[in-house]
Order: C-alpha cells, then sequence, then structure tokens
C-alpha cells in the first residue's frame, strides 16, 4: 500500500510541476493523484462528494488554460505561424524554467508572427499577448492546484 502513496506523490508532485511546464498535463496529473489518494482509503477520508468537487475544479482549471492562452493570442489578430511559434518557443525554454518558458512563449509568437506578416509592431503586439496569457493562465492555474490540494488535505485531516 505504501507503494501507492508514493505514486500519489509522484503524480502530485508531477501536476504541480506541470501546471508550468506545458509539456506535462499538469491538471490531469494532480488530479489523479488526489483521486487515487481518496481511492486507497476507500473514499471514508476524502468522500466522492469530495474528489468531485475537486474533479471540477480540475475541469475549470483546464478549461480556462486552453481558453485563456487562445483568446489571449488570438484577441490581437495572431497568426497560425505565431500560435505554432508559441507553443515550439514555450517547448524550447522548458529547460530554463518558468522564466525560460515565458520568454520562449513571447519569442516564439514574435518570431512567428514576424514570418507571416513581417510587421515588427503587429508582432510584438501578439508576443506580448502570448506572454500574458501564459502567465495569466499560469497564475489561475496555481491558485485551483491550491485549492483542490487545500480541499483534499482539509478532508483528509479533518
Amino acid at each position: 500500500m505504501e507503494w501507492l502513496w508514493l505514486l500519489v506523490l509522484l503524480l502530485v508532485v508531477l501536476g504541480v510541476l506541470g501546471m508550468a511546464l506545458p509539456a506535462l498535463p499538469g491538471v490531469p496529473l494532480l488530479f489523479a493523484g488526489l483521486l487515487l489518494g481518496a481511492w486507497i482509503d476507500d473514499f471514508v477520508l476524502v468522500s466522492v462528494t469530495t474528489v468531485i468537487v475537486i474533479g471540477v475544479l480540475a475541469l475549470i482549471a483546464w478549461v480556462f488554460d486552453i481558453v485563456a492562452s487562445l483568446l489571449t493570442t488570438k484577441s490581437v489578430g495572431a497568426s497560425r505561424q505565431a500560435l505554432i511559434g508559441t507553443i515550439a518557443g514555450a517547448l524550447l525554454g522548458m529547460p530554463a524554467g518558468v522564466i525560460g518558458i515565458i520568454l520562449g512563449t513571447v519569442l516564439g509568437a514574435v518570431i512567428g508572427e514576424l514570418m507571416a506578416h513581417r510587421d515588427a509592431g503587429r508582432a510584438t503586439k501578439v508576443g506580448v499577448a502570448a506572454g500574458l496569457g501564459f502567465a495569466l493562465s499560469l497564475a489561475v492555474k496555481l491558485v485551483f492546484a491550491l485549492l483542490m490540494l487545500g480541499i483534499f488535505a482539509y478532508a483528509y485531516f479533518f
């Protein structure tokens, strides 16, 4: 049974890391870890109702992540190349941590937009929007992660 708790810990840690790293599905990993933790104790300490509440929070965070990124870059008229550049830049910036991901996102969007339209002003606008979208999404996901962890901990220990 201890190995299952190690798996819970691993999933939760990867989930929290995945909030900032685009290569990891943070919200689903975190939820999977919390669900497994509740299941280990047959939903006695953490009830099914509590898991459903955590699941709804996870769903909201996941949807917000997708929508925020798309809306912020699309709202300034980003091209398809800028959206691809945003993703590529985030992936290339991953080794440098959160700052690298943010800078990679911005630079990728700028380079992609420059390739599409050759307009530095527009590319700068798209880059700033991509960076703000990522930062906003990260902040909201972290708040939801803390809520999910807090609800689980409260149910488990109290």
